[in-house]
């Protein structure tokens, strides 16, 4: 049976799902905030530089999004340099929206995988001004327990390049990260369908952030709910334990005392 305690915490707030989505992409709002409350996610990441913050008279997707029932995780989508990630972030707290952050800083535009060097920097001065934060990185042991050594609240490995769909591409480096790491590890960019979010689940991992494999499938609605069984489902797998992997069969059934 779930546990219902089974909570996922994150600098010590607590959260009740391990699903993590975003916002974009969708066809309006409306499908965009029907696919949220599907997938039962808790914590919902906005990209700063997207939403409208300056002139709150004109329609914004935060309009749609209830913030009693959601820990919003405004992102850096689109920074390429520490500076302009820093700055992003410090406008998203000036402007009410959290310094609960989701830090992004991407190398190049056509593999979006993250620039490492100016990621740490950017960790560094952020945590240095008290937001709690949550870096997209890429899938490196050394990397993610120097996150972690810098005072990031969790580490958030890719599976894959963003947005394409191609699952847990390294599973052996996500294990190695899971061994590395204390704070939370929750795979970031590239599920694709409910069996990539259950691998994710089944390694270990806290937790799952998508939206490409929500938003971007054909009915949003039904993947949502999809996505949220997947990651309860690896989670429980995970909890529960599965059997070894074996080269010859073994019969699921005792030979002894069989009648001749």
């Amino acid at each position: 049976m779930a546990d219902a305690k089974d909570t996922l915490v994150i600098a010590g707030r607590e959260f009740s799902s391990r699903l993590m989505v975003g916002t974009g992409k969708y066809a309006d709002f409306q499908q965009m905030v029907t696919a949220i409350e599907m997938s039962g996610a808790k914590i919902v990441t906005v990209a700063v530089r997207r939403v409208n913050i300056s002139d709150r008279n004109q329609e914004s997707l935060l309009d749609h999004l209830d913030l009693k029932k959601y820990t919003l995780l405004p992102n850096t989508a689109g920074c390429y340099t520490a500076d302009d990630a820093v700055r992003t972030c410090r406008l998203a707290r000036e402007a009410g929206l959290s310094d609960f952050v989701k830090l992004e800083v991407l190398g190049d535009e056509k593999t979006l995988f993250p620039d490492n060097e100016e990621l740490l920097k950017a960790a560094k001065v952020l945590v240095k001004e008290g937001f709690t934060v949550l870096p997209y990185t890429s899938d490196d042991p050394i990397l993610c327990k120097k996150l972690e050594d810098l005072g990031c609240a969790a580490v958030m490995p890719l599976g894959a390049p963003i947005g394409s769909g191609l699952g847990i591409r390294n599973p052996y480096n996500i294990r190695i990260i899971l061994e590395t790491v204390k704070v939370p590890v929750i795979v970031d960019a590239g599920v694709g369908t409910a069996s990539d979010a259950a691998i994710a689940m089944e390694l270990g991992c806290d937790g799952v952030l998508m939206n490409t494999g929500i938003a971007g499938a054909r009915d949003p609605i039904a993947m949502a709910e999809a996505m949220k069984l997947a990651v309860i489902a690896g989670r429980l797998a995970y909890k529960a334990g599965r059997i070894p992997r074996k080269l010859y069969a073994t019969a699921s059934s005792p030979l002894e005392g069989l009648v001749d």
